[in-house]
């Protein structure tokens, strides 16, 4: 037969199949019997033949004529469609062609519902298409469901247009063109729509599908905040499970537990631990009914989802868990083949890319060459064109395997990862994914690090830390989530502190690394000294703009926002005019300078402050007269310090009693790693007074006391070379907002004596004597020393208020137990008589705006979240501090209460004397360290103490003396003396 010949054949095929439907009452068994008897002819050229057969008959026939053939061919589009012989994408075709020529015939206004369900086929047969553009066809859907929702009101047709509404959900989640950011947002719209008529009472099992789908579409949400977004998708497929059970619906129920998995692995609220655990558990529990065969495909998600909990598992050997994601992604490719899955494919090979980019276990060499190679495979499919958010996934991981490769030329690695970096900023923009252009920036960055491009390393990492800052400040929900952003992004502000001083940047160095700490505490304390820092016409402007603000940020993060983009320029604004008001009486946060807080000080001051970076440390050194200086270690003795903390507090909590008497020794071994001697040169003659800002774990040790070699071989300790005193502060800028405090009075105390029965009389009745220098005072002692007592419930709120007399204190003492959490740092806290007083109670109820000191005579109170790579400061003294005190008196070990309590009577006796709270407290250490025991007994009858403390004590020592000799000084050890420190203003 001739070429000619064919479409004639083809006209007579397409006539015989129309007959058959005609005849059979559309009956799948006489029509698919006879397709399948001519699967020669179920091509694309069929597709053609309908669209031409039918334009040649309608002009030939009459209207009602005109009738059957739609029916016939929307009969057509159905069985064909699901025909499973021949070319899927033929067939497709073929159906495509019959809807739309059903729909020439069938007009919306003489058929409504029948032209909707045409439409509603002809958008499923569009959204599953093999040929022409992903793109272009998804475009199709959407049309044909937009056309479909004019037949189907929901008034007229309510299950169908909530139906169509999850339909065109879908098709606006796998959206291509146009703002992702908005077609998620249209996605949620209609499923919000859909869950109107949706309801779990009415229809169930929709209703659960629909709460399985928004919770896709949340895991994917751009705008809002991404902690939000992840929040409310666990609720969605949680919403599910009600209805999913394993019981009802176990194929159901397992999908949902897979999709689950993935947004534990996501979350960032709650432990990040905890969260990855319970990834892998919905992992498994999907693999409980998704086996292998027969759901093989949904058996290699659950594989890929297992995998990339194990990837990032806290829990058990980093080394174990990466062979788990390799062993777990390889089960992947068992069954996504290129050819039959060719997208989850590319996905796998992604995945396992950065499997082997992290692998311990194996060649490091060999391992980099697995990354590159599956990346490589991976962007077969990946390409620009068809997956372009994907592909620039790939070419970010690309990257990273190039900068950290062995083998092969370093420049050509280098050059290669730069080029993946810039591919990847093509498609990711900071309007449209600032997340990934920030992650694509600090890779490309680095690569320039590796390169010592530094400038071009500047650019990035500035850039990419601009945009951090900007996502901070959307952040609507709460300081967690803050708090895990900066943790998330503290190595970004690490490395640009290393390329600032690369460039001989010293000032910026300090200012980044400023930026990166203990922000939410700045911002608090901002916002609750607000009316003592600006004036109050500034304070009302600042309070409306915040006001603002708030409102369009939560139309846009709602996604209320009719046009989202001038909304978003005038909360651009908004925030500008904000920042540029306050800046102009106080620079903290992203708009810190170092000048501004140069000012601050006096000439005979310097703040050493240090900071840990990734392989190394650095100590800056400021004062009044000059640029920042700056000190840097060795990676050697970085890895020195890591050990020496790792002993010093695996010590302190398994072996308390050689932690103690090792604690002499350990400090002058912290002393040389940390070249304290080297860097007190840097230090102008002219200073007389050090702050201290230690940096992370360093807040554990009392480095105010670290022992310093001297000519005389006798023991000195830092404070001793400083007459103006030695303390600490969170960073800067918290000492800079601190010093905005006037607190000029100090004769008004409010204590907390001995609450607990194992400490009565414990205090050597330092309480009592500490009372005679105020000139007011309120003791809450032993039983009466209640948490109820200072944090009464409202009769009217029923919520918790700050006992009257907190607010007008000058002065809060407790002499009590203390802890810290480390599982959770904002559940440390104070234990009184009736429970424990807590970070996170302290930091919502307490307001001392009146409050110069507060002194902790506890155990433990000094120490923060160390863990916390972000250096958030959550502890004890932060709480107080934020609370509106200027100074805290804290501790960083566990101390013994008699020790505490005679250098607790003597630091309140030299404050009398001095009114200087770090001198006096340096003053009383010493005195505990040098003094013999005569020397206590002599001054046991110039004390406070009331007469019968004297003459009980006097007893107590006359009998060491007996056992020790006259001049044996018992408190000489620092463990008695050294854990003490002032954090705040120190004047």
């Amino acid at each position: 037969m001739t070429t000619s010949d064919k479409p004639q054949e083809y006209l007579q095929f397409l006539q015989q199949v129309l007959r058959a439907i005609s005849d059979s009452n559309g009956n799948p068994k006489v029509v698919y019997s006879l397709l399948e008897a001519n699967l020669d002819k179920l091509d694309d050229r069929l597709a053609q033949t309908v669209e031409v057969w039918t334009t040649q008959t309608l002009a030939e026939v009459e209207p009602e004529q005109a009738q059957y053939i739609a029916d016939d061919l929307f009969s057509l589009g159905r069985l064909i469609e699901k025909f499973p012989l021949g070319s899927k994408a033929s067939n497709l075709e073929t159906a495509i062609a019959a809807y739309k020529n059903f729909l020439q015939i069938q007009t919306r206004e003489a058929f409504p519902q029948y032209w909707a369900i045409t439409q509603d086929l002809l958008a499923a047969a569009y959204s599953n298409r093999i040929r022409g553009e992903r793109a272009d066809n998804l475009e199709q859907t959407i049309a044909c469901y937009k056309n479909a929702l004019q037949a189907y009101t929901r008034e007229a047709f309510p299950e169908q247009w909530a139906m169509t509404q999850g339909l065109l959900a879908s098709a606006y989640s796998d959206r291509i063109r146009g703002d992702k950011a908005d077609n998620l947002e249209d996605a949620i719209a209609c499923y919000r729509n859909a869950l109107q008529i949706r309801t779990r009472e009415a229809f169930p099992e929709q209703w659960a599908t629909t709460q399985h789908n928004l919770a896709l579409a949340y895991s994917d949400r751009i705008r809002g905040e991404r902690a939000d977004n992840l929040e409310d998708a666990i609720t969605c497929y949680r919403n599910a499970l009600q209805i999913r059970t394993r019981k009802a619906f176990p194929e159901d129920w397992a999908i949902t537990q897979n999709n689950l998995a993935v947004v534990y692995s996501e979350r960032i609220r709650g432990e990040r631990a905890d969260n990855l655990e319970d990834a892998i558990t919905c992992c498994q529990n999907a693999l409980q009914i998704i086996t292998r065969e027969p759901f093989s495909f949904e058996w290699a998600r659950a594989q890929n989802n297992l995998a990339a909990a194990y990837s990032n598992r806290i829990r058990g050997e980093k080394a174990d868990n990466l062979e788990e994601t390799i062993a777990c992604l390889h089960n992947t490719l068992q069954i996504c083949t290129r050819e039959a899955f060719p997208e989850q494919w590319a996905i796998t090979q992604n995945n396992l890319a950065v499997a082997y980019s992290d692998r311990i276990l194996g060649d490091k060499a060999d391992n980099l060459e697995d990354a590159i190679a599956c990346c490589q495979n991976a962007l077969q499919i990946r390409t620009r064109e068809a997956f372009p958010e994907q592909w620039a996934i790939t070419q970010n991981n690309l990257a990273s395997a190039y900068s950290d490769r062995i083998r092969g030329e370093k420049a050509d690695n280098l050059e290669n990862a730069v080029a993946c970096c810039q591919n990847a900023l093509g498609i990711y923009t900071r309007e449209a994914f600032p997340q990934d252009y920030t992650v694509t920036l600090s890779f490309l960055g680095l690569a320039y690090q590796h390169t010592e491009q530094w400038q071009s390393a500047y650019h990035s990492f500035s850039t990419a830390i601009d945009t951090v800052e900007s996502l901070r400040e959307e952040i609507l929900s709460g300081n967690e989530s803050k708090q895990k952003l900066a943790e998330e992004w503290n190595k970004l502000y690490r490395r640009m502190v290393e390329t600032c001083l690369q460039l001989n940047q010293t000032t910026e160095a300090l200012e980044y690394a400023e930026r990166s700490k203990n922000r939410n505490l700045v911002e608090q304390i901002l916002l609750q000294d607000s009316h003592t820092i600006f004036p109050s016409e500034v304070n009302t402007k600042l309070a409306l703009l915040s006001e603002e603000i708030a409102k369009d940020q939560q139309q846009i993060q709602r996604g209320k926002a009719k046009n989202y983009r001038e909304v978003a320029q005038r909360l651009q604004d908004l925030r500008q005019q904000r920042n540029q008001l306050q800046d102009q009486y106080l620079r903290v946060g992203s708009s810190f300078r170092f000048d501004s807080f140069q000012q601050t000080l006096d000439k005979e001051t310097a703040v050493m402050e240090w900071y840990l970076s990734s392989e190394t440390f650095f100590v800056f050194i400021i004062t009044k007269a000059a640029s920042p200086n700056f000190w840097q270690s060795t990676p050697e003795n970085y890895d020195k310090l890591l050990d020496w903390a790792n002993t010093y507090w695996q010590t302190y909590n398994q072996k308390p009693e050689t932690w103690s008497n090792q604690l002499a020794e350990a400090l002058e071994n912290l002393a040389l790693i940390l070249h304290i001697e080297d860097i007190l040169k840097l230090l102008p003659a002219s200073c007389n007074r050090l702050i201290l800002i230690p940096h992370r774990f360093l807040h554990l040790f009392p480095l105010h006391t670290l022992p310093i070699a001297n000519a005389n071989n006798s023991p000195t300790y830092l404070f001793d070379l400083f007459s103006g005193g030695v303390s600490y502060a969170p960073s800067c800028q918290l000492l800079q907002q601190l010093q905005t405090r006037q607190r000029p009075h100090f004769d008004n105390l409010f204590a907390i004596q001995t609450p607990t029965e194992d400490l009565y009389e414990k205090d050597l009745g330092a309480v009592g004597a500490i009372k005679q220098q105020f000139t007011q005072s309120k003791i809450l002692k032993e039983g009466k020393a209640t948490k109820s007592a200072l944090l009464p419930v409202d009769d009217n709120s029923q919520t918790l208020t700050q006992q009257e007399k907190l607010a007008t204190a000058h002065c809060l003492f407790f002499f009590c137990h203390g802890y810290f959490n480390p599982v959770s740092p904002l559940d440390s806290g104070l234990q009184l008589a009736d429970g424990n007083l807590t970070v996170a109670e302290i930091i919502a109820h307490f307001r001392l705006d009146n409050c110069r000191l507060v002194t902790l005579s506890a155990c433990e109170t000094g120490i923060p979240d160390f863990k916390n790579i972000s250096d958030e400061y959550n502890s004890l003294p932060h709480s107080f501090l934020l609370a509106g005190s200027t100074n805290v008196v804290s501790t960083l070990w566990k101390v013994q209460s008699s020790t505490a309590a005679l250098l607790m009577t003597k630091f309140y006796e030299e404050l009398e004397q001095q009114n200087h709270i770090t001198l006096a407290l340096q003053t009383a250490q010493s005195w505990l360290r040098d003094t013999t025991i005569e020397g206590f007994q002599a001054w046991l009858s110039q004390s406070k103490l009331s007469l019968a403390w004297q003459v009980t004590l006097k007893e107590d020592f006359e009998e060491w003396k007996q056992e020790k000799g006259a001049t044996a000084k018992p408190f000489n050890s620092p463990d008695y003396w050294s854990a003490f420190c002032v954090i705040g203003q120190g004047g």
